[in-house]
C-alpha cells in the first residue's frame, strides 16, 4: 500500500476519534503510533525522544507557564473583579455602558492572562448577573462576556501566539507587535456594534441607574482607577514593553510578569497562602494540559511526515483553484470549520505544520502576517458551538435562567466581526505588519 494512502487513512482514523469523543491528546498519539507501526514496524519512533526533548526544552515555551502564572495569580486574586466593577461605574452613564466596560476589561484580562478559561468564567461570574439585573437583553450580555473573554488569544501576551512562534519559527517579540494592533482592531470592532446596538436600541443595553452611580462619587471614582486599575495595566505595559522594544527576551520578560502578579497582589493586601498554593495548582493543570498536547502531536507529526504525508498535502494544494490565495483560503476555511469541533491548540499542531512548508516556498506571503491570520482565525474556535470553549465555559458558571441557544445566539454577533476582522487583515496587511517593520523586527 503507498505511504501516502496510510497517511490519508491516518487523518480520517483521527477526525473518526474525534468525533467518538476520545479527548484529542489521545486520539492523535493513539493515531500516530498505530499508523506508525503499520508503516514503519515502530522503528521510526527510535527517533520520537529526541523530538519530544527538543520540544519541552524550548527556550521560548518555558513562557507559557509564567505567563500562565501570571495570570492565573491575577484572577485568583480578584484583582480582575475589582477592575470590571470601576469601568463599570466610570462607563455606567452611557447606554451600553457596563457592556463597553466587560469589553474593556476583556481586554486588560487578555493582555495579563491569556487564559480564555480564567476570563471566561470570571466575567461570567462578576458581569453576567449585573448586566441582567440591569436589564441588558440575555443573548447580547452572554455574546459580549464570551467575545470579551477571547480577546486574549490575539491580544499578546498570548498562548496561541507563543504556540505560533514555535511551531512557525518565529520570533515572539515579532508576533507580539504584529498581534497588538488587530487586537485592538478586533476590541474596537465590538464596541463599535454594541454603540450602534445602544443607539437603535438602547432597551436591550440600558444605562446604569443614576442612584447607582451617584452612589460612587468622583474622587473615589478616581481614586480607584489609580489603584484598582492603572498598577494591574502597568505590569502589563511593562511586560509587553520590554519584548517588543526588544529589551527583554519573552521567557525573562514573563518571568517578571510572574513575579510583579505576586508582588502587586501582595500590595493590595489580596495575597495568601490558600491563594497562592490555589493559584499554583491550576497553573501547573493548565500547564499540563498545553505540554502533554505538545507531546503528543509530535507523535503525529513524526508518524506522518514519515509516511510522506507532506507529498499529500503537496498534491492537495495542486488540486486546490486560485494558486497561492486560493491556498491561503482554503486552509483559512479548514481552520474555521475544525474550530467547530476541536481546541486551539490542535489545530495550531495539526494543520499549520501541514502548509507551513507550502507557504515558505512563496516568498510573497509574511510569515508573521500568515500567523496573525491563524491567530485571528482561532479566536472563532472558542465561539462556535458545539465546542466553542468559551460556549461550554460560560454554560457551565451562567445562571440556571439562561439557556443554551441563548448563549449560542448572543456569540453569533461576534463570530462575524472577528470574520470580517480577519478579512480586513488580508486584504489590508499592513495592518499586523506596520508595528513589526516601524520598530524593526
Amino acid at each position: 500500500m503507498p505511504l501516502e494512502t496510510i497517511a490519508l487513512m491516518m487523518v480520517v482514523a483521527f477526525f473518526v476519534l474525534v468525533l467518538t469523543g476520545m479527548p484529542v491528546a489521545f486520539a492523535i498519539a493513539a493515531v500516530g503510533f498505530v499508523f506508525g507501526f503499520i508503516g514503519f514496524d515502530g522503528w521510526l519512533f527510535e527517533l520520537l525522544p529526541s523530538r519530544i526533548f527538543g520540544s519541552i526544552t524550548n527556550y521560548t515555551l518555558l513562557a507559557i507557564p509564567l505567563f500562565v502564572f501570571m495570570g492565573v495569580m491575577l484572577d485568583k486574586t480578584r484583582v480582575a473583579h475589582r477592575m470590571l466593577e470601576v469601568i463599570g461605574h466610570a462607563s455606567g452613564a452611557l447606554p451600553g455602558g457596563m457592556a463597553l466596560a466587560v469589553i474593556l476589561v476583556g481586554v486588560l484580562m487578555g493582555a495579563a492572562t491569556g487564559i480564555v478559561g480564567a476570563a471566561i468564567v470570571t466575567l461570567t461570574l462578576m458581569a453576567l448577573p449585573t448586566l441582567l439585573r440591569r436589564g441588558y437583553k440575555p443573548t447580547v450580555a452572554c455574546g459580549t462576556i464570551c467575545a470579551s473573554g477571547t480577546l486574549g488569544q490575539i491580544i499578546p501576551p498570548s498562548l496561541v501566539l507563543l504556540v505560533l512562534a514555535d511551531t512557525m519559527n518565529l520570533s515572539v517579540g515579532s508576533l507580539f507587535a504584529a498581534a497588538l494592533i488587530p487586537g485592538l482592531l478586533l476590541a474596537g470592532m465590538y464596541v463599535v456594534y454594541l454603540l450602534i446596538l445602544a443607539w437603535f436600541n438602547s432597551a436591550d443595553v440600558p444605562a446604569l441607574d443614576a442612584k447607582e452611580r451617584a452612589a460612587m462619587s468622583t474622587g473615589q471614582l478616581i481614586r480607584d482607577l489609580f489603584t484598582s486599575v492603572l498598577p494591574p495595566l502597568g505590569l502589563v505595559l511593562a511586560v509587553l514593553g520590554a519584548i517588543i522594544g526588544g529589551i527583554a527576551a519573552p521567557t525573562e520578560a514573563a518571568a517578571v510578569g510572574a513575579v510583579g502578579a505576586a508582588v502587586l497582589a501582595a500590595l493590595m493586601g489580596r495575597l495568601s497562602r490558600p491563594v497562592l498554593v490555589d493559584a499554583l495548582t491550576t497553573s501547573v493543570r493548565i500547564n499540563a494540559m498545553v505540554f502533554f498536547v505538545l507531546i503528543a502531536s509530535q507523535v503525529f507529526a513524526l508518524a506522518f511526515r514519515g509516511l510522506d504525508g507532506e507529498f499529500l498535502v503537496e498534491a492537495v494544494v495542486d488540486w486546490i483553484p486560485g494558486g497561492a490565495y486560493g491556498t491561503l483560503m482554503f486552509m483559512m476555511l479548514l481552520i474555521f470549520l475544525l474550530g467547530f469541533f476541536l481546541e486551539w491548540i490542535q489545530i495550531t499542531y495539526i494543520v499549520v505544520p501541514l502548509f507551513m512548508p507550502f507557504f515558505a516556498a512563496n516568498p510573497e506571503f509574511s510569515p508573521v502576517w500568515l500567523a496573525i491570520l491563524v491567530a485571528m482565525n482561532l479566536q472563532t474556535s472558542f465561539l462556535t458551538p458545539p465546542f466553542g470553549w468559551s460556549l461550554i465555559f460560560m454554560k457551565g458558571v451562567a445562571p440556571p435562567e439562561i439557556r443554551t441557544v441563548e448563549i449560542y445566539k448572543g456569540a453569533v454577533p461576534f463570530v462575524l466581526i472577528q470574520l470580517l476582522a480577519l478579512g480586513l487583515i488580508i486584504t489590508f496587511p499592513g495592518i499586523a505588519l506596520w508595528l513589526p517593520e516601524a520598530i524593526g523586527w
